[in-house]
């Protein structure tokens, strides 16, 4: 399904129109974040839209779908504006490590995919926890293909000329699991940080996820272990 061009941060045009766009940009941007915590909270498929739009304040029965035409389209739509985030971070740490003219690790290529999921863990930001429902619901991303991703391309080319000695498609596997293994940990980490029940500082379970799933990463095959 073809996806317009996000709304939400582009500038009114000077036409004489400009107060109207910026509440229509502040009404999109209000259903948007209040459709991603009751995703978060009650499931992708589990709410109205008329309830999302209640909920953001909307008397008209129909804005959520003037906004965003259907609910698959808001999904993506909320993916490609928390994206925005990650992206930032894992382009900065990227341009770092390259720069820093260090022979690349597995370690920098996870630490780099944490960081960018830790930028999402301010209060008022409900995308880990969203994203850990549509993994769960529809089985995997599919369906997310391309929204905010061209870092995560870059990282997964990395692992593979990381890792020679692994299967392209293994590594891809592994790949994958490492990801969502990593949003559901921070989604639950979120959850006890807003309840107060932290057992850990951030920078710590950052660090020990990034060995582990280093490591997870590099052990050998299961054909390989067995012979």
């Amino acid at each position: 399904m073809a996806v317009p061009e996000s709304r939400l941060d582009a500038p009114s045009p000077s036409n004489g129109r400009d107060r109207p766009n910026r509440q229509g940009d502040a009404t999109r941007l209000r259903i948007l974040l209040k459709a991603e915590e009751l995703f978060a909270e009650r499931g992708i498929d589990a709410v109205p839209l008329r309830d999302i739009g209640v909920a953001a304040g909307q008397k008209n029965n129909v804005a959520v779908q003037y906004h965003f035409r259907d609910r698959d389209n808001l999904v993506r739509e909320i993916a490609k504006y928390r994206a925005q985030a990650g992206e930032r971070v894992r382009s900065e740490l990227l341009a770092d490590l390259v720069a820093s003219g260090n022979e690349l690790t597995v370690e920098d290529v996870v630490r780099a995919y944490m960081s960018s999921l830790a930028a999402h863990l301010d209060p008022s930001d409900h995308y880990l926890a969203f994203l850990a429902r549509y993994a769960s619901e529809r089985g995997s991303y599919h369906g997310l293909e391309g929204v905010g991703s061209s870092t995560i391309f870059t990282l997964t080319a990395m692992l593979r000329r990381l890792l020679p000695q692994l299967p392209e498609a293994l590594v891809e596997e592994r790949w994958m699991v490492v990801m969502t293994s990593a949003v559901h940990t921070l989604a639950r980490y979120q959850t006890a940080q807003r309840a107060g029940e932290l057992s850990a500082p951030l920078p710590d379970l950052i660090e020990d996820l990034v060995l582990f799933f280093a490591h997870a990463l590099e052990a050998p095959s299961a054909s390989d272990a067995s012979g």
